[in-house]
């Protein structure tokens, strides 16, 4: 697939998330094998020592690493497990998950995620590390879930 093509159905993939418009989440790069996603650290996403929370982060990795899987099965996918290690508090303007895949079957991808936090908008400082699987989804699954 033209990656022009390919980076467009990403963007329109992210923009259908409703939880990914909230947080203004941007697709930075999404071409076979390897995904970027940038986060707005905004004061609504801190937790109370002025760190970005956890769950941010969390959710960085988990569509980073989505994104990539999918990038390579398909975009008919959802994450099956994933691990994060967090390693450092994030503080700065923006988070930076940067995915690629370490595997791809024909069902499933194993995957890795390195997030990061941009300060002083160049310097960045690795906070946390994920792995996880992503599977194409079972023609069982409805595709909404509503």
């Amino acid at each position: 697939m033209e990656r022009n093509k390919m980076f467009s159905i990403g963007q329109q993939a992210l923009a259908a998330q409703s939880f990914s418009r909230l947080l203004g989440t941007k697709l930075v790069v999404f071409q076979p094998g390897e995904a970027v996603l940038e986060v707005p650290v905004q004061e609504n996403l801190l937790q109370q020592n002025g760190f970005v929370h956890g769950g941010v982060l969390s959710y960085a990795a988990d569509n980073a690493l989505t994104f990539a899987g999918g990038s390579v099965l398909g975009t008919n996918v959802l994450t099956s497990e994933y691990k994060i290690n967090y390693l450092r508090p994030a503080i700065g303007e923006k988070l930076v998950a940067r995915a690629t895949v370490v595997y791809a079957g024909k069902c499933q991808a194993v995957c890795r995620c390195d997030v990061l936090v941009v300060k002083d908008g160049e310097e960045e400082t690795l906070c946390a590390t994920a792995q996880g699987t992503i599977v194409k989804m079972s023609s069982e699954i409805p595709e909404t879930g509503r």
